[in-house]
């Protein structure tokens, strides 16, 4: 080869590595980022969710929080606003770390959809199939209130009376449909869960020790009658169920099969030492203003997985999960769940009919659904799911308008989960 054509080649493969390594970053992102109009959004409308939460920020009632909306697979907006925390005054950062609470439940649900898709279960099947303990539940029939009673003798505290209760026979087994629908009866009130303190879960007991326990609780009603919140113990038993029928323990199968795959590096069951440190404070409303939360981290455990509530995550990998689910279960390449299977996630499985569901708001398969916006006051479209946390998560995945959207803060204020929904959706133009 002469020197001329030697040149040439080296050249052309320099060139082609220049290439190479500017496409590297791109073909490892999974949302690249968009202006807001180039996915037909209004960057004057979408400033709209900073002013809201600046607003919360100066009434007091949060330290702060992140925003994300995605719109046809690109970020458009990703905002931190206010603090960390209330003494530090530590700005809020977009890559905070927040306990996700049950938006974790979602999570369990892809889990039990990817065990439907294998073979290993039905979401028919009664729970008992798996674990046997539950065959024979009981269920809970209030007696009346009795009347009043003599005052505490001085320096005695009036806790609240426990309910009264006595119990029949359940007419059917609980399913696992139950459990995803929160149609179970399990842990769902006053009176089941009287009984779930009897048997407190002790810090170093697993799923495997702890869940057939609750078999000997009383549930609140007869399966399938209404819908009322296991705020625990439904979804738990479920990440029990995937650990027998998968084999593996609950946080390795998310770790391995759903995690992994998605790019979600930054999720975890408990803090470490590289996500503690972005962890905002929680805090809670009280008379006096905002005080921190006693126990922030009751929820978080290197033995207990709770499928309930236990993850810890930022926002921009949270968003992954959603635009998974809204790609019809597939992200970058890596096919999670079926696009039927999707659907039949996000389906109406318990209407806004059934006592219990407010108008406009079904239930899917672990996730809100909404199948009358407009009877409903709601602004997102119908067909749009998601879930919230107790902490101040909120999210849904809106199939319609190919958004996803993500709001996280670590104090409760139910108020602000409609008001950035109708931020959102006002700021769609195109």
């Amino acid at each position: 080869m002469d020197k001329k054509n030697r040149v040439t080649t080296t050249a052309a493969a320099a060139c082609l590595l220049l290439l190479a390594l500017v496409a590297l970053p791109l073909a490892g992102e999974v949302f690249p980022r968009a202006k807001p109009e180039e996915v037909g959004l209004s960057s004057e409308r979408l400033a709209r969710i900073n002013e809201m939460m600046q607003r919360h920020v100066a009434a007091g009632d949060i330290t702060g929080g992140v925003t994300l909306v995605a719109r046809k697979g690109r970020i458009a907006h990703l905002e931190a606003h206010g603090t960390m925390d209330l003494e530090s005054k530590k700005p809020m950062t977009k890559d905070a770390v927040f306990r996700i609470a049950s938006m974790t439940k979602p999570v369990t649900g892809v889990a039990i959809m990817m065990m439907l898709e294998e073979g290993k279960l039905r979401i028919t099947d009664t729970v008992s199939k798996f674990i046997p303990e539950f065959k024979d539940m009981k269920v809970a029939v209030a007696l009346p209130t009795p009347g009043p009673q003599a005052p505490p003798a001085a320096g005695q505290g009036q806790g609240p009376a426990a309910p009264r209760f006595y119990t029949v026979p359940a007419e059917r087994q609980i399913t696992i449909r139950d459990l995803l629908t929160h149609t179970s009866g399990l842990a769902s009130g006053p009176m089941g869960s009287s009984d779930v303190r009897k048997i407190a879960r002790k810090p170093t007991e697993t799923l495997a020790d702890y869940i057939p326990r609750l078999a000997q609780t009383a549930l609140e009603f007869q399966p399938g009658t209404r819908w009322m919140y296991s705020a625990q113990a439904g979804m738990d038993t479920l990440g029990r169920i995937v650990e027998i029928v998968s084999g593996q323990p609950f946080d390795q199968f998310l770790r391995q099969r759903l995690f992994d795959p998605l790019g979600m590096k930054e999720i975890s069951f408990y803090p470490t030492e590289t996500l503690e440190p972005r962890m905002p404070t929680v805090y809670q409303t009280t008379a006096k203003g905002l005080q921190k939360n006693a126990n922030p981290n009751s929820m978080s455990s290197k033995v207990y997985f709770m499928g309930s509530g236990g993850l810890i995550t930022t926002a921009e990998e949270y968003v992954k999960f959603g635009q998974m689910l809204l790609n019809g279960g597939e992200l970058n390449g890596k096919r999670i769940l079926s696009p039927r299977t999707v659907d039949y996630m996000s389906s109406v499985h318990a209407p806004d009919t059934l006592p219990g569901r407010p108008v406009g708001e079904a239930f899917g398969l672990s996730v809100r659904v909404v199948n009358h916006a407009v009877p409903g006051g709601i602004r997102i479209s119908d067909g749009s799911f998601g879930w919230s946390g107790v902490y101040g998560t909120h999210f849904w995945v809106d199939p319609k308008e190919e958004i996803v959207a993500v709001m996280m803060t670590q104090t409760s204020v139910q108020s602000m989960r409609p008001e950035f929904e109708n931020l959102v959706m006002s700021a769609i133009v195109k």
